[in-house]
């Protein structure tokens, strides 16, 4: 247990408070259980280690572990809430969660026999918490979901500017006057085309050249690890996951045919459709589904992109400029909005706004009289009228 204690004391000595993730202060840090989850290296960690620097001037009473931690090989997380509790601990901050078996049972003991003590858990973006948690707990926990950085951040990050966020519905409509008074102070596409590149993860400042060696083994240890421990799946199914992957860096853009891909992967149907469901919740892929779609477990996806654009460059070395704008606007839009793909257009946002999305010289040919539709161009700092410039929809979070 001494272990422990020194490893937090460590990382909790080696965390730097310059610069907070957008999800910060939108956490209430009061409630008694606190569920955060999120792709694996968005920050979560780094985030729960700068709560406990600023917040407890006896950094004792707090405690953070991961706990695929070899110690919890042999010892119970009941056994150190205990010594925790016991020594004048309050707060317990676990990573990791989803590797630590049982856990949904051991977490609501705790929280029912300690009833001033206060558990903050992050795990996979997998985990479904309410299929885990019974209903009475289910009720008390208050659950978060962090995405990677956004353009703001990135650009805050690099201390290039510090930008407010801009919502989505702003964008539409004043999108000539904020693009102007932000590109008249920084040189956005500059920042942007990186950003695309190695700016969704916060690890890339870190790693300079090793960025996508370290982003590798990140999908590496997400399909082998994190995947089969929360989605239950054969190594079968792990190595038909990277054989996914695979075809779709290599096709741009991928516009599902389900049939083809079960003949190269030799699966059924039904597997491909539950793989593509694990993949998309483990935030390497996103499927888009037509507007009339139905419960999306029993429907084929009609798109599938990447989540974000670094995991292109990472697979596939050179991305296609198409796939990256696209991959790019789901990814901002995606966690606050409701996404399909359109008979006509690229991505339709909440049943209502239609955007075709390409490059500079992009004409509204495709969308032409659709009513609540824009053009949203790549390589245009200053948009106008209703082509609004890619960079911009990065301001939102």
């Amino acid at each position: 247990m001494e272990n422990l204690f020194r490893t937090y004391g460590r990382l909790l000595e080696a965390t730097d408070l310059s610069f907070t993730r957008y999800l910060y202060p939108k956490i209430n840090w009061e409630n008694r259980l606190i569920v955060i989850k999120g792709a694996k290296g968005v920050g979560k960690t780094t985030m729960i280690l700068q709560h406990i620097k600023r917040s407890f001037p006896k950094p004792e009473t707090a405690l953070y572990v991961s706990l695929d931690n070899i110690w919890f090989a042999n010892h119970s997380l009941t056994e150190l809430v205990e010594y925790h509790y016991t020594h004048g601990g309050t707060h317990l901050f676990m990573d990791e969660v989803h590797k630590y078996k049982n856990w949904q049972q051991e977490v609501k003991n705790i929280y029912d026999s300690y009833p001033d003590y206060h558990l903050v858990l992050t795990g996979s973006s997998m985990l479904k918490i309410n299929e885990h948690l019974t209903a009475d707990l289910s009720r008390r926990y208050r659950g978060y979901t962090m995405e990677g950085l956004s353009f703001r951040e990135y650009l805050q990050l690099e201390g290039v500017a510090s930008l407010d966020v801009i919502s989505f519905e702003d964008i539409l409509k004043n999108h000539f006057t904020l693009a102007s008074q932000i590109t008249s102070k920084v040189k956005v596409l500059l920042y942007f085309e990186r950003y695309l590149r190695t700016g969704f993860y916060p690890f890339y400042r870190d790693e300079g050249d090793g960025f996508f060696d370290r982003l590798q083994q990140t999908i590496e240890n997400i399909v082998s690890e994190e995947i089969p421990s929360v989605g239950k799946i054969e190594y079968d199914s792990v190595y038909k996951a990277k054989q996914f992957l695979g075809i779709l860096a290599e096709t741009t853009p991928y516009t599902l045919n389900i049939s083809s891909m079960c003949n190269v992967m030799q699966t059924s149907r039904n597997n491909a459709l539950k793989l593509i469901d694990l993949l998309d919740s483990a935030a390497l892929i996103r499927r888009l589904y037509a507007e009339s779609s139905g419960v999306k477990m029993l429907v084929k996806p009609e798109k599938i992109l990447f989540a974000n654009t670094n995991l292109m460059y990472a697979l596939s070395g050179k991305a296609d400029a198409g796939t990256v704008r696209e991959t790019f606007l789901a990814s901002q839009l995606a966690p606050f909005h409701r996404l399909a793909m359109p008979q006509q257009g690229d991505l339709q946002v909440d049943d209502k706004w239609l955007f075709e999305v390409g490059g500079k010289k992009k004409k509204f040919s495709q969308i032409k009289g659709i009513e609540d539709s824009f053009v949203v161009s790549d390589d245009l700092e200053i948009g106008y009228g209703n082509k609004i410039p890619l960079w911009l929809f990065g301001l939102m979070y």
